[in-house]
């Protein structure tokens, strides 16, 4: 599956038979690609190939064997009976992002209850077929629920801050992975090259900043020229050609001048001087220091809320969205829950 979504991420036609796939299954899916982005205006082509490639990346037979060797008792799940039926609550913020869940539940052992986000109802059935196409029988450990999630022993449940409590409160009775909204941030130092400055485009924009794992907060020195960030990633500059994004930068642009709020701009991106973490559509948050450790005390105050850190001694710029298979949403261990079931 990892070289088929190989072909789909560079937009290939069919290759022929050794990529898995007849030509109207690979058709089918590129037609699910297509569909996706009519649905959800914000699953833009790219982006669903962006994530396609991602996960083709991931899907090798190295580093699922790495993975898998972390949880020494799945070995031991070889009887029909000690399957547990997992309810997956998937969100449709970006594409495919329930798919990481669907794959731990399965490689666990177990079957999947499926409540599909509304936003992204297309691309996991389509993954699955092909999915059953190399592993007959997937689909009969799948069920996908139109209306209410039904029965379950355990719950993987992602949401925002409300809609987290309300299923804490629903599935208090049951074993739960309940995950909040997070946000990522960069911490830049003032010696980042012109390359770091342009790969940290890939971290803001990819999938138009709307996934928990884009920057949303920048950390810079009080003396940072932000020309020099503006000038490195000026080859996103075609993101206002989204109608969505454009609207909301529109939006935004509009509030803030009418509030007489100072902000920066470029014409594709406006950054605002602010301590929140979570920054509108299509524009960022900053945040001046002068002492590298009030930052770190900053992000010591906010973990709950931060998935992940781009910049020096943390993450390397441009890789926010290359998450390992271990890399786990909201740093919970989702192999090491399934297992202990």
């Amino acid at each position: 599956m990892g070289r088929a979504f190989g072909h789909f991420a560079s937009a290939q036609p069919w290759p022929g038979p050794e990529c898995g796939l007849t030509r109207s299954e690979y058709d089918a899916f590129e037609g699910s690609i297509a569909e996706a982005g009519r649905h959800n205006g914000w699953f833009a082509g790219e982006n669903v190939r962006h994530m396609l490639g991602s996960l083709a990346f991931l899907l090798n037979s190295k580093d699922l064997n790495a993975w898998m060797a972390r949880y020494s008792t799945l070995e031991q799940r070889t009887t029909s009976n000690e399957q547990r039926t997992i309810g997956i609550i998937m969100a449709g913020n970006i594409p495919l992002v329930g798919f990481h869940d669907l794959l731990c539940v399965l490689l666990g052992g177990h079957r999947a209850r499926i409540k599909l986000s509304s936003q992204d109802d297309v691309l996991i059935p389509a993954v699955l077929e092909i999915l059953d196409r190399f592993a007959p029988g997937t689909k009969e450990q799948v069920i996908m629920e139109g209306g209410k999630l039904g029965a379950v022993d355990a719950v993987i449940a992602t949401g925002s801050n409300n809609t987290a409590r309300y299923f804490e409160h629903y599935f208090g009775h049951l074993p739960r992975i309940v995950r909040k909204g997070r946000v990522s941030v960069a911490v830049l130092d003032g010696s980042e090259s012109d390359q770091e400055l342009a790969a940290l485009g890939e971290d803001v924009f990819r999938y138009f900043g709307l996934g928990c794992r884009n920057v949303s907060k920048l950390y810079a020195p009080r003396d940072f020229h932000l020309d020099r960030f503006f000038t490195a990633i000026f080859s996103w500059k075609g993101i206002i050609d989204h109608h969505k994004y454009a609207n909301n930068y529109d939006y935004n642009r509009a509030v803030w001048l009418l509030d007489k709020v100072p902000f920066l701009e470029n014409g594709f991106l406006q950054i605002k001087e602010d301590t929140a973490l979570a920054s509108p559509v299509a524009s960022l948050h900053m945040q001046r220091y002068d002492d590298r450790s009030a930052v770190e005390m900053d992000l010591a105050g906010h973990a709950e809320s931060i998935q992940c850190v781009i910049g020096h001694g943390f993450l390397p710029f441009g890789t926010s969205q290359r998450p390992a298979l271990h890399d786990y949403a909201d740093g919970v261990d989702t192999m090491r829950f399934l297992t202990a079931l």
